[in-house]
């Protein structure tokens, strides 16, 4: 049996030589991958059956075209992806994403992820994810609607409410969904329990729209309370002016937190008083408009172009709320120099590898997308087992669960960096945590 540095080594080697062409994806794994040599070498078992060399391979990776016709008439392809990862511990869950990155690189690399976020809630999903290269900015709910029910006809052949149950993620909202269901359910009858995410009117959950912001603050206040901290007082910059960083400045704001910026695609705002919730919600939620009219808003704002963590203010908590790689070395090294002393990523994957080093040679306490963002799956998950009880819980009865989930997310992985003296390596605590209950469930199952 090969020794735990070697046995790594040959994996990275392995997917290199497999997938030369998939950098995010190689990113996500190598990531995981380096911080599970302390469980290989307590569990050298995993290493004997080859477990993470499983892990890494997915299950089932489906590629499929996707023809649609605009309203001048003229059709276009796109390509749609659903990579089913891993069902060790349950259907595979994660969401479809409708942006012109997608690739089979990153719908791997957020499948990927998926896995040890989803066995982080405790619940009974696996780990999968979707999507098109599509772009759905700019196209009317004509174009959106046909594109949706196109590739609903394909993606219905690989999907059921117990094997794999998809989502909303960038691009694929409330609107986009419905029109998803709308599809799956001419072709195959009403089955609820087939898309989460779903209007309240057939078969969503309360508390879904504002689970993964909610849920971040949850887990953030978990892990500032272990720090003998508290949120209140404390000025927050998020990025993002999407659900997650909405409901995260509700949340941060009711727990007593300053947030001082929000962002989009093309800039974003300052607001020294503290970021307006009902402004922003008007602008996003109800006119569907850009973060700079905020400015034109409020009085007491600016607006600026560029990433917000080029921003250069005093700050004590970072929250990117926007989407993968979007802090890299030097802006993390601003972030030190501006104070601050706590992030917890609401975005898949925010922070880019150089990044995540500084927090750490820093000392900056980092909480990862994959255990700070699974509020959002989590309530997914919730309202799957809703669909599957033809109930439909309270919002109060959803948020509690919630925030229990997120609550234990954290002591999970706080008892993962005291068992295996990480000191406070939150981001290894978190992929330890996730992999050994996937990894017992793939070897008791003969999944190797």
């Amino acid at each position: 049996m090969a020794d735990v540095e070697t046995y790594i080594k040959d994996l990275k080697d392995s997917i290199i030589k497999r997938d030369p062409n998939q950098p995010e994806f190689q990113e996500a794994a190598f990531t995981v991958l380096d911080t599970l040599k302390p469980v290989l070498k307590k569990h050298p078992e995993y290493v004997k059956n080859n477990i993470l060399g499983s892990l890494v391979e997915p299950e089932r990776a489906i590629q499929f075209r996707v023809p649609w016709q605009d309203d001048e008439g003229n059709f276009h392809i796109n390509r749609g992806f659903r990579v089913q990862f891993n069902s060790a511990i349950g259907p595979y869950k994660g969401g479809l994403r409708l942006h012109p990155s997608v690739n089979l690189s990153i719908i791997k690399f957020l499948g990927f992820e998926q896995i040890l976020k989803n066995s982080l809630t405790g619940l009974p999903i696996g780990g999968g994810k979707g999507g098109s290269d599509f772009n759905p900015k700019g196209k009317s709910d004509s174009e959106i609607m046909r594109f949706c029910q196109s590739f609903m006809t394909e993606l219905q052949k690989f999907i059921g409410p117990d094997l794999d149950v998809p989502a909303g993620d960038i691009g694929v909202g409330g609107r986009e969904i419905g029109y998803l269901f709308g599809q799956y359910k001419r072709l195959n009858g009403f089955q609820g329990g087939i898309l989460t995410g779903k209007g309240l009117q057939y078969g969503g959950s309360l508390a879904r729209t504002e689970a993964t912001g909610f849920g971040l603050i949850y887990f953030l206040n978990a892990l500032i309370k272990d720090q003998k901290d508290t949120l209140k007082g404390k000025t927050v910059k998020i990025s993002g002016a999407g659900n997650v960083a909405i409901y995260a400045l509700q949340k941060a704001q009711e727990n007593g937190a300053k947030v001082v910026t929000v962002s989009d695609s093309n800039g974003y705002v300052y607001d020294p008083n503290g970021i307006d919730l009902d402004t922003v919600k008007q602008i996003k939620e109800v006119e569907r408009g850009r973060i700079k009219e905020y400015a034109d808003k409020i009085s007491t704002a600016e607006y600026h172009e560029g990433s917000v963590w080029d921003f250069d203010i005093d700050y004590d908590i970072a929250l990117p709320c926007a989407t993968q790689n979007e802090i890299n070395e030097d802006q993390a090294k601003l972030m030190v120099k501006d104070g601050a002393k706590y992030i917890a990523e609401g975005a898949n994957m925010p922070s880019n590898t150089d990044a995540i080093a500084v927090y750490k040679q820093n000392d900056i306490i980092y909480g990862p997308a994959k255990a700070a963002n699974a509020g959002g799956v989590a309530v997914s998950a919730l309202e799957m087992s809703q669909n599957s009880e033809r109930l439909s819980w309270t919002f109060d009865d959803v948020d509690k669960q919630l925030k229990d989930i997120m609550e234990d997310i954290y002591q999970k992985i706080a008892d993962a960096d005291a068992e295996y003296g990480l000191n406070q390596d939150y981001q290894a605590g978190a992929n330890i945590a996730g992999f050994e209950k996937v990894a017992k469930a793939m070897l008791d199952q003969g999944l190797v």
